[in-house]
């Protein structure tokens, strides 16, 4: 949800929550995060909803929670390890993890302030098949685990002082998702407390039609809703505060609201010398707008916002404030690696700037909607967006996915999207679906022209666009890519999974059509990268995927060729493997080719791992070699080893300890010059050579025995709160403090001060092991620690000891959250 006011207002209204508020009769507030001091229970046998249902032998948890990434009861080796489950339904599309039935229950009481206001509940995620009960009564099913919704509580609350109970009932059954989804309630609750007169949820739309360097124009469109017997007139005011804090704008004006109705006011606004939101330069705005009856104060909302202004066209490509930006995308999925889908505010906003320290500038939300701290994370680093509502319509991936409620929600659930993401700047597109069966027939055209007016009709600024792929499936055989020709021109943008050839021929037919590459093989890179660079129609292109996720297990593996290769591979795989970053957040192999195909980097070096002789390495289509930027290969000695080097140059030359093994021409279609090195240790270096001149080098050196462990935290410093985290890298060095990509230790972890555990890992796709207990083997000599506060400001000290080295400690400081934090 947008942050809309102050903390100390927002908690002090709500009496008595169970969230442990701060009371004050005086002050009154408008939204509260409801996260803390959920009971929990798996158990599908049970039916909690009552109020007196009898819950003290529950768990406690606090939200966002995702109980798919929780250790499994009777755990066995190599059936039930951690959180997975060898006979899981979802099988290696989930990472073989399991679902189920979960319940949550809550309960609140209302102060005296709250009687005569309107009180809402707000999930901005649950996976899935939710139902929710206020005081045994049903407030509503909600099926999409992607979309938000909300439920009105005022009918159903007890006096003020008395317990409400809130129940919460999760499915997560069958077969229903190609990759990880988690389960639970893994998004964020909110509770909101407004006048009978209000801003409608989600009721603030703001768009920027005129944007330049000396003026923009500001719309703002306020929904409110009037829940009183009679009509009221109201004072509508719009303030509009830049990024310095300075107001800049204000406009206001009566509105008239019939009983029990709803009505729209549409204020215009114009800034001289805005601050332009872009890429680099990710400022936003702030919109409040309060309502008033005469003097008296009936409702303020904040909106955070953007102005920018984005156009797409066949001849300019996609320009941001009127100046050509290339979208070096990436597709991610919405798990967290170690924290399962839980999407906690530090974890979200930890992915992006990761992915904006590699040089991405784009993502698109593979395959369904993301969290609200996510696209706020995108908004305040600069990440542009292609925001997906469905991975399936009509035509189910699998037996009990969203297809079954596609017919009956989809408006709903396009509605609950759009709404709540349209003031967000960083969402450049709307994506109706991803490689839908039935694209292409009379039925799927017809959803998409829906689909497509119901994006038109929500939002007007945006461009929708489909993710669409060639005719692999049965129901599909026959048909030739030029049959999507029907489904491109429906759309803003068309969407290409992996069809990078049919650029120029689709250009020849269709010069009009905008286009994207919306998938990517990784090994594709440069061909794609060099399309977008040449024709303007071709946007971008989104790599599948920018990071390592958990299900679709082994898509991105290699095997060698006296193996038996299958696209799955199966147990123990649990990760895509297919990420540029790895499960914790690192650069993989493919990252570094990367940064030479987008010109970030003007050389890379990589050694494959020794093969056994007579055999070679067969790759998947979205794997990539088993290569590493490293220099260290003990019992390899005197075995020849493959060298890649990556440039733009139009000369590379290797050495080994000095001495020339050799130098080679780099043609632009390749950006590759392989070498065959017999391997010693010490220093292997490459260097670019251009007119006969030695430039740009880059060095591997060998690395030493294990000497110790050494643990940096991305953040030493973190708020006393339940969204923050701190991330705390372990790796084992040698005695120059190299890392030693050979070393693979068991690492104990401990834990003491204002703080926790919350979850542990590595890189390795097949490590099916606890996440939550306090041990890991390092991976290519690294490991991760994942350190949540509690809400009390003090010091955590967390301790990593493994067998032959010294132990190493890290403090890490909790301070109290200052004046501006979350809300509506």
């Amino acid at each position: 949800m947008r942050k809309l006011v102050v903390l100390f207002l927002l908690f002090i209204s709500f009496g008595l929550f169970a969230q442990k508020s701060t009371l004050s009769s005086a002050t009154t507030a408008r939204t509260i995060p409801f996260d803390n001091g959920w009971l929990f229970i798996k158990d599908s046998t049970i039916q909690a909803e009552p109020p007196g249902y009898q819950d003290a032998n529950w768990r406690k948890v606090d939200l966002p929670h995702d109980w798919s990434i929780e250790d499994l009861p009777n755990q066995t080796p190599e059936q039930v390890v951690g959180p997975f489950d060898r006979s899981s339904i979802g099988s290696h599309s989930t990472g073989f993890t399991v679902g189920g039935t979960g319940w949550y229950r809550k309960k609140f009481r209302t102060g005296r302030n709250e009687q005569s206001k309107l009180i809402s509940i707000h999930f901005d995620g649950v996976y899935m098949n939710s139902d929710v009960w206020l005081n045994g009564h049903h407030l509503g099913f909600h099926p999409y685990g992607y979309t938000p919704f909300h439920y009105d509580l005022t009918p159903y609350l007890k006096p003020a002082g008395q317990d409400n109970v809130l129940a919460v009932r999760v499915r997560n059954e069958g077969k229903n998702s190609r990759w990880y989804s988690g389960s639970g309630i893994y998004r964020h609750v909110w509770l909101t407390a407004t006048a009978p007169v209000h801003v409608a949820p989600w009721g603030v739309y703001i768009t920027t039609p005129e944007v330049s360097d000396k003026e923009a124009k500001v719309q703002v469109q306020n929904l409110v809703t009037n829940r009183q017997a009679s009509p009221g007139t109201f004072t509508l005011s719009t303030t509009l505060v830049a990024p310095d804090g300075k107001t800049v704008g204000r406009s206001q004006r009566t509105l008239t609201v019939q009983p029990n109705a709803s009505a729209t006011d549409t204020q215009n606004l114009t800034l001289t010398s805005p601050v332009l939101w872009s890429v680099d330069s990710p400022r936003l705005y702030k919109a409040v707008t309060e309502i008033k009856a005469g003097t008296r104060l009936l409702d303020r909302v904040e909106t955070p916002f953007g102005i920018r202004s984005i156009r797409f066209s066949s001849t300019e490509g996609f320009t941001l404030n009127g100046k050509r930006v290339l979208l070096k995308g990436g597709c991610i999925h919405h798990d967290n690696g170690p924290l399962g889908a839980a999407a906690i505010d530090r974890a979200e906003e930890r992915k992006i700037e990761i992915l904006k320290k590699n040089g991405f500038n784009a993502i698109r939300s593979s395959h369904n909607p993301p969290s609200e701290a996510l696209l706020d994370a995108c908004d305040r680093l600069g990440m542009l967006v292609i925001n997906e509502a469905f991975d399936m319509w009509l035509v189910p991936k699998n037996p009990q996915d969203y297809h079954l409620y596609f017919e009956e929600w989809w408006q709903k659930d396009m509605e609950a999207l759009i709404r709540r993401d349209r003031n967000h700047p960083s969402v450049i597109m709307w994506s109706i679906g991803n490689e839908i069966p039935e694209r292409a027939d009379s039925v799927g055209l017809r959803i998409t022209r829906q689909l497509v007016d119901a994006a038109h009709r929500l939002d007007p600024t945006r461009p929708a666009t489909e993710a669409i792929c060639g005719f692999w499936e049965p129901m599909n055989r026959g048909k030739q890519w030029n049959d999507t020709a029907p489904a491109f021109a429906l759309l803003d943008v068309g969407g290409y999974n992996y069809q990078w050839q049919y650029y120029e021929s689709d250009h020849r037919q269709h010069p009009d059509r905008v286009m994207v590459g919306s998938e990517s093989f990784v090994r594709e890179a440069l061909e794609n990268w060099s399309k977008v660079e040449k024709y303007p129609y071709v946007i971008g292109d989104f790599v599948w995927t920018a990071f390592d996720y958990m299900g679709e297990a082994s898509i991105g593996h290699t095997v060698l060729s006296n193996q038996k290769d299958s696209p799955i591979l199966g147990w123990p795989w649990y990760n895509g493997w297919c990420g540029d970053i790895d499960l914790i957040g690192y650069k993989k192999p493919q990252s570094y080719y990367r940064d030479v195909v987008w010109r970030q980097s003007p050389i890379a070096l990589m050694v494959h791992q020794p093969l056994p002789e007579g055999l070679t390495e067969i790759v998947s289509k979205w794997g990539w070699p088993e290569e590493l930027p490293s220099w260290t290969w003990p019992g390899a000695e005197g075995k020849p080893l493959q060298v890649r080097v990556f440039s733009r140059a139009p000369r590379v030359r290797l050495t080994l300890n000095g001495t020339l093994i050799g130098e080679q021409a780099i043609a632009d279609t390749s950006i590759t010059a392989v070498f065959e090195v017999s391997y010693q240790p010490g220093i292997l270096r490459a260097v670019n050579v251009e007119d006969g001149k030695e430039t740009e080098a880059i060095v591997l050196k060998t690395a030493g025995a294990p000497k110790q462990l050494r643990l940096t935290a991305d953040r030493s410093t973190i708020k006393a709160s339940r969204n923050d985290l701190s991330y705390v890298t372990v790796e084992v060095v040698d005695a120059n403090g190299q890392v030693i990509p050979t070393a693979g230790l068991p690492i104990q972890f401990s834990l003491t001060g204002t703080g926790e555990l919350a979850a542990v890992g590595n890189a390795d796709p097949t490590d099916v092991s606890s996440v939550q207990k306090p041990r890991k083997n390092t991976f290519r000599g690294r490991a991760l620690a994942i350190v949540r506060p509690t809400e009390k400001a003090g010091t955590i000290t967390l301790r990593a000891t493994a067998p032959g080295l010294p132990p190493a400690e890290i403090r890490i400081m909790t301070k109290q959250e200052s004046t501006s934090g979350s809300g509506r």
